[in-house]
């Protein structure tokens, strides 16, 4: 059964006359990496968006779990059940990596305890050491930072995990190293994870790839 599914999604920032997305059908279930892949404008982000909650669909709608996602507490569903990986990190940088993963914690409001513990193990989990884990967010390298804007997005145990250019300021050692972390989240965890991406090495690395073509061209929407 798919944890997501797109039934004639369309959106538009100015009220239908130009459309982002239009009829958009797809399915993404559990165990599965997706990557979202398309030219810019075609999109792709817009997607993610839709995906996490954040913007609602200007027709056609998203369901999570066969419930329509415009009806439901979307702030419950951002907190508990989708976590997010940004390119930028969106990391606090004048905490340390554990802060960071604890705050997240705190913020989902999901009863847990020994947070600091939990959040240790998850930092463990995506290859930081105990020691870059007490450093700040500032101290680290790029790659250190998406693992612990990775860790954050596991923090509530969400079954659902999207990444916009997750990989788009790493080099290849580590962009392999995060795939890898994505690649066993799906396959022993049982995640659903989807992939916006430029990036062939990732697309490839994916189970199942969905291709958006932009429905404008470029001297239309400059006009």
């Amino acid at each position: 059964m798919s944890i997501l599914k797109l039934e004639n999604l369309g959106y538009s920032y100015d009220r239908q006359k130009t459309m982002v997305l239009e009829g958009l059908n797809y399915e993404f279930e559990k165990g599965t990496v997706y990557a979202i892949v398309g030219k810019s404008g075609a999109g792709k982000t817009t997607l993610l968006s839709l995906l996490s909650g954040l913007t609602t669909a200007t027709t056609g709608k998203i369901l999570f779990e066969d419930k329509d996602l415009s009806k439901i507490d979307r702030y419950r569903f951002r907190s508990r059940d989708v976590g997010v990986v940004f390119q930028s990190f969106n990391l606090l940088p004048h905490m340390t990596a554990l802060e960071n993963v604890v705050l997240s914690m705190d913020i989902s409001g999901k009863g847990q305890r020994n947070k600091k513990e939990a959040a240790m193990e998850l930092l463990i989990k995506v290859g930081l050491t105990e020691e870059k884990a007490n450093r700040r967010v500032l101290k680290l390298s790029g790659g250190e930072q998406q693992r612990v804007a990775i860790a954050r997005a596991l923090s509530y145990h969400p079954d659902i995990i999207l990444a916009d250019e997750p990989t788009g300021n790493l080099d290849m050692g580590t962009q392999d190293e995060i795939i890898g972390i994505f690649k066993r989240l799906a396959s022993e965890e049982d995640k659903c994870v989807i992939i916006v991406t430029h990036s062939p090495v990732v697309a490839e690395s994916a189970d199942a790839v969905l291709e958006l073509a932009p429905l404008r061209s470029p001297s239309k929407s400059a006009s």
